[in-house]
């Protein structure tokens, strides 16, 4: 709030209606990012699916007097010991923008807080232990996420070129469950991971005529996903996905259709196991291996390399986290009331998510017009970063207050010399480069 406040040059002046503008509701965060979704659809025309990516986040908190804090579990504790951190708990959604065959940027388009309801005290009468119950079992994560996308569903029909267009909604093990598999909206897909030792069926065979009874939804017993990885005589398929920078071939296993109790009759799914990747920790050091993956699709007949790119581009919505906490300040602002809880951090990522929009927009994945720092030059990101970004937006705005109309040899080099002399800062490049 007080980087608002200075931006704006409001600093002198009463401030108390810039915090009325967030604790009274005044600020609709949602109607900035269905703009952005429009503008990330329209950047991808065609029929393709929209890939979506699910997660959530905490944001660390202290204070007890603020809406939504409660304990929760460290993800960032050590495997050995389980570390509880106070924090609140944020639902995002990211829909995958590409930029280059198989490559795409995950843009956020649905930020909200997601708290847990306060438990009572022990003393507290019976009717307040019913109410927290019923509370318990309305703001479960997975509840949450159901809702999430069916909103994101319904803006997307509300646009004529997004009406027909599949959504595909990626998430971990924690979203595949049967919470949100059974209460997909319409003309959505769901790509998750799930247990090795999960136990799944065969699709029930065609009842014969004339049988009585129940038509049966599950067949004969399949092995587990474990258990088909280490089957020899389930052959490996290779296909071919853009990640890390460069291409890969994924070594897979897929069966197709199949039964999950999860699911009960709602879906028949495919299972796809992915062979853990080598990889070395540095060069001459020994071939180590990444533990597998074993995903399920709702959608059977789904391409093979559309579902494994799809599952590899959730990751980039870890980026979109890593920058909101840490470059743009999500979860800083001392606020303490619901409205300002929730308006204040989504503001953070829509401004975040309309920054990236408008360098897409602009110059593609290549939007920074400032010179590469001379360590750079060697090895160019094959994408801009979100620092970049923020570091060319300065620029655009300072520049030509700094006297540099344009960017081209704007710090010249110095003139080498046998004895070194004490150089003074370049005005330009400090203010340009520097880390907000």
């Amino acid at each position: 709030m007080t980087g608002l406040l200075a931006t704006s040059a409001s600093q002198f002046v009463d401030w108390s209606a810039t915090y009325r503008l967030f604790a009274r509701e005044r600020f609709d965060a949602g109607a900035v990012l269905d703009t952005v979704l429009r503008e990330v659809i329209d950047l991808q025309p065609g029929a393709a699916p929209v890939v979506a990516a699910i997660d959530d986040t905490l944001v660390r908190k202290w204070g007890r007097k603020i809406a939504g804090v409660s304990w929760r579990r460290d993800p960032l504790g050590p495997p050995f010991a389980t570390n509880f951190i106070r924090a609140q708990r944020m639902l995002q959604l990211s829909v995958a923008l590409p930029y280059a065959p198989g490559a795409a940027r995950m843009i956020p388009v649905d930020f909200v807080h997601a708290p847990s309801p306060s438990k009572p005290s022990r003393t507290a009468s019976p009717q307040a232990w019913r109410t927290y119950r019923q509370q318990v079992a309305t703001a479960r994560l997975s509840l949450a996420a159901v809702r999430r996308l069916a909103e994101l569903r319904q803006r997307m029909d509300t646009k004529a070129e997004a009406q027909q267009r599949p959504l595909v909604a990626v998430g971990d093990g924690g979203y595949t469950n049967g919470t949100v598999l059974t209460a997909l909206p319409e003309r959505t897909a769901f790509i998750g991971r799930v247990r090795a030792d999960a136990k799944l069926y065969h699709v029930a065979p065609p009842m014969e005529f004339g049988r009585r009874g129940r038509r049966r939804i599950y067949g004969a017993p399949l092995p587990t996903p474990e258990q088909i990885r280490l089957d020899a005589s389930i052959p490996w398929q290779t296909v071919r996905v853009w990640a890390a920078g460069r291409w890969h071939d994924f070594r897979i296993k897929t069966f197709a259709p199949l039964r999950w109790r999860a699911t009960g009759k709602t879906h028949a799914l495919r299972l796809v196991v992915v062979a853990p990747l080598a990889y070395r920790p540095r060069q001459g050091a020994h071939v180590l291996y990444r533990r597998p993956a074993y995903l399920i699709c709702t959608d059977p007949k789904m391409p093979l390399d559309q579902l494994l790119q799809a599952y590899v581009w959730r990751w980039d919505i870890e980026v979109n986290f890593r920058d909101e906490k840490t470059l743009l300040g999500v979860g800083q602002a001392q606020v303490r009331t619901p409205a300002s809880v929730q308006a204040v951090p989504a503001l953070i990522v829509a401004a975040y998510a309309t920054l990236l929009v408008a360098a897409a927009r602009a110059h593609g994945n290549r939007a920074a017009l400032l010179p590469a720092p001379k360590w750079r030059r060697a090895a160019p990101p094959p994408r801009d970063s979100t620092a970049d970004l923020l570091h060319e937006y300065r620029a655009q705005l300072w520049g030509r207050a700094l006297g540099l109309p344009t960017f081209s040899h704007f710090a010249p080099p110095c003139t080498p010399s046998a004895k070194s002399e004490n150089i003074r800062p370049h005005l330009a490049s400090a203010v340009l480069y520097a880390s907000p």
